[in-house]
């Protein structure tokens, strides 16, 4: 059987037995939701004044699997979400996936006006991933959102060029691979009932990145 998490993304990344009866579930969404909760805690008060007055509004780059356990997780959290895709028919599909919800949708030739109102901005597109490490899904020439958080799947390389553009114009930014720790960590405490060391699998996590450059 499948949990409502992984029912509503349509993805399994962790199986665990229940008396008899095998369980589907997914921690991408919480494991996500629970990395951004933390980065968002390290925010300038001019980015977080935004979410303190409930304006949460989200740009989510792509339209792929990691889209639908990004948005999922951001809709559960209370997020208004505008999806840019490439391909329309994919981000119409995936609108439908959450009737419940009202969703917009663009393709990458926005523009200021779409984004002054956004107070995080998260890639979940593969673009910028090693060993393609000059590259940005961020359409070219257009600033950040003066109160825009970055968040990017994207965690090999260790800073990719969608992070360091944003952190060069000021705009806080982090990679996935805290998202990566938090979904696994709750995996482990699923199959085994203990909470492990954030700090040991991150310190291994790192060092496995480290290794294979």
């Amino acid at each position: 059987e499948l949990t409502p998490t992984a029912k509503a993304i349509g993805a399994v990344n962790t199986i665990y037995k229940r008396g008899h009866q095998l369980v589907g579930e997914n921690t991408d969404a919480p494991g996500f939701l629970s990395d951004l909760k933390r980065f968002l805690a390290t925010v300038p008060y001019g980015h977080d004044k935004t979410l303190r007055h409930g304006e949460l509004r989200a740009l989510v780059l792509g339209a792929g699997g990691s889209a639908r356990a990004v948005i999922y997780a951001l809709l559960q959290d209370g997020w208004k979400v505008t999806i840019a895709a490439r391909r329309m028919d994919q981000a119409q599909q995936l609108m439908s996936s959450f009737p419940d919800h009202k969703l917009h949708i663009t393709d990458f030739a926005f523009s200021n006006t779409h984004i002054s109102n956004i107070s995080l901005i998260v890639n979940t597109t593969p673009v910028g991933m090693s060993p393609n490490v000059n590259q940005s899904p961020w359409p070219k020439n257009l600033p950040f959102s003066a109160d825009a958080g970055i968040y990017d799947l994207v965690y090999n390389p260790r800073e990719t060029r969608l992070v360091r553009d944003a952190r060069s114009q000021g705009r806080p930014a982090t990679t996935g691979l805290g998202m990566l720790i938090e979904q696994a960590m709750l995996a482990f405490e699923i199959w085994t009932g203990h909470r492990p060391s954030r700090e040991t699998m991150l310190a291994s996590a790192t060092q496995s990145l480290i290794s294979s450059l």
